[in-house]
């Protein structure tokens, strides 16, 4: 019988449920049966990605962003009490999944109260440090203090100075083992001919997703070129429409995604930690819009810009007119690294 693995990602955007899907292809490659576990559009993804496995949804956190950057941090810290009663409750559902259904291992993405003592449980983040800006050391403690619950952290970077995550999944010391297992894509670089200009590519919490869906569309209504409009919400039909020189689709699975952005001149979109994975992964130029007021994904785009790889500006410094200087950065590219599935899976052999 197949070792049952639970793999868990947090349902903040599309990005953590996107980044397990190479984990959940090599789970099944080395003869695992990975159950999958999240809630919202996290969940939707996943099913429709792997409609064949057995799902199971858990208690929502239920994170929105302020409508205002400036709020974002308070926001959060307003909305901990209804966080802190969520990993409670996906604490008593795990205990529950793992004692019915099985399980021999956890893969946990972010979630924070899923994880048990009777099963190996690894956590995924390329947050060692947590961005809050003058709070960064209290966050940065609390989320390592949650990481050593769990028996091992994977990274899901390089070691080495040149690296896609920075300060953020780089620290001197860690009193649990970490393991970088590099970039996760679920994508590969094809050459493919260029039929698109511009790929715009949305997702994250709301309101600021919609915000910016806005901005774009009125800005990109005066545009020339050829433009590929992604919205990121996960529906249960998808829907395309054509306005003029724009295709607009609500999401992509992942085979046509693969497929547009590598038939893409240029891809706007958040710096999310695993689009930049994504788009490095596929030799990409891109332009970034970090979400307002989010501290992670500020850092993220100013160190590609400052490295001249990637431009980047805030949300409503946006015009059309920042584009034109796309061609004086070299865009992302990839790292030659192998990740050890079958060394990282090991910790689920143990009886």
């Amino acid at each position: 019988m197949k070792k049952r693995i639970l793999v868990a990602p947090l349902n903040w955007g599309l990005g953590h449920a996107t980044r397990s899907i190479p984990i959940i292809h090599e789970l099944i490659t080395y003869g695992f049966e990975p159950i999958i576990a999240s809630d919202g559009v996290a969940l939707t993804l996943l099913q429709k990605e792997f409609p064949k496995l057995s799902s199971i949804e858990l208690p929502s956190y239920n994170i929105t962003y302020a409508k205002k950057g400036k709020h974002f941090k308070l926001k959060l810290i307003k909305d901990s009490p209804k966080l802190i009663k969520a990993i409670k409750a996906e604490k008593k559902v795990t205990k529950f999944i793992v004692e019915t259904h099985g399980i021999k291992g956890i893969i946990s993405d972010n979630r924070l109260g899923v994880y048990s003592k009777k099963v190996p449980s690894v956590f995924i983040t390329h947050q060692l440090n947590v961005l809050t800006g003058s709070t960064t050391w209290l966050s940065t403690k609390m989320h390592q203090k949650i990481i050593k619950k769990f028996n091992v952290c994977w990274v899901p970077d390089i070691e080495g100075d040149i690296n896609l995550s920075g300060k953020l999944g780089h620290i001197n010391s860690f009193e649990i083992p970490t393991e970088y297992i590099g970039p996760l894509s679920r994508f590969e670089n094809k050459h493919l001919n260029i039929e698109n200009d511009l790929m715009v590519l949305l997702s994250g919490p709301e309101p600021q997703r919609t915000l910016l869906e806005d901005t774009l569309f009125s800005e990109l209504k005066n545009y020339t070129g050829k433009v590929v409009f992604v919205k990121g919400i996960m529906e249960k039909e998808q829907t395309i429409q054509i306005k003029g020189n724009m295709t607009i689709y609500n999401f992509m699975t992942s085979n046509l995604l693969e497929k547009t952005i590598n038939q893409s001149k240029l891809i706007l979109s958040r710096p999310g930690y695993t689009t930049i994975m994504d788009l490095a992964k596929l030799n990409k130029k891109a332009f970034f819009i970090p979400t307002p007021g989010q501290f992670e994904q500020e850092y993220l785009a100013k160190r590609l810009t400052d490295l001249e790889l990637v431009s980047s500006c805030n949300q409503e410094g946006f015009t059309l007119d920042k584009l034109k200087d796309i061609d004086s950065f070299k865009g992302l590219k990839s790292f030659d690294y192998h990740v050890n599935f079958k060394k990282l899976f090991a910790l689920f052999e143990c009886e």
